[in-house]
């Protein structure tokens, strides 16, 4: 995974809090990472008690996951807030979406709305606003 190498910027001018964020977030890309690579194995082998450990190992790899998501959620208070939003809850994710934005669900949201505006595929835009050069 290209983001566990390292920093994408000096990390003299990265805030403490900046650089924890990037070794938890790190560290939750190589727990998902394992999962995967479990559920491969565990897929894989055709003998039932190493199954039965890959199977036990991936579980614990869900669990330390876990722990860093929350520890994210604790120190990122837009990560809260969508993780409110959207986690635990039933129906269309992106009917969610919708109302937490306030429109009907199967409405585009509002940058998508006029022709040519942010967001818009057929001006080229990506939503992304001004940006520096």
């Amino acid at each position: 995974m290209a983001n566990s190498e390292g920093l994408h910027e000096d990390k003299a001018l990265l805030r403490p809090e900046t650089v924890d964020r990037h070794r938890a977030l790190t560290s939750l890309q190589e727990e998902l990472e394992a999962v995967d690579w479990y559920d491969q194995r565990v897929d894989a082998t055709q003998d039932a008690e190493l199954g039965a450990i890959l199977a036990h190992n991936r579980d614990e790899e869900k669990e330390h996951a876990m722990m860093l998501l929350e520890w994210l959620r604790r120190h990122d208070a837009t990560l809260d807030a969508h993780m409110r939003t959207y986690l635990f809850t039933e129906g269309p994710i992106t009917g969610i979406e919708a109302r937490a934005e306030g429109r009907r669900p199967g409405d585009p949201p509002a940058a998508d709305r006029s022709p040519g505006g942010a967001g818009d595929a057929r001006s080229g835009s990506l939503g992304l606003g001004p940006t520096r050069s």
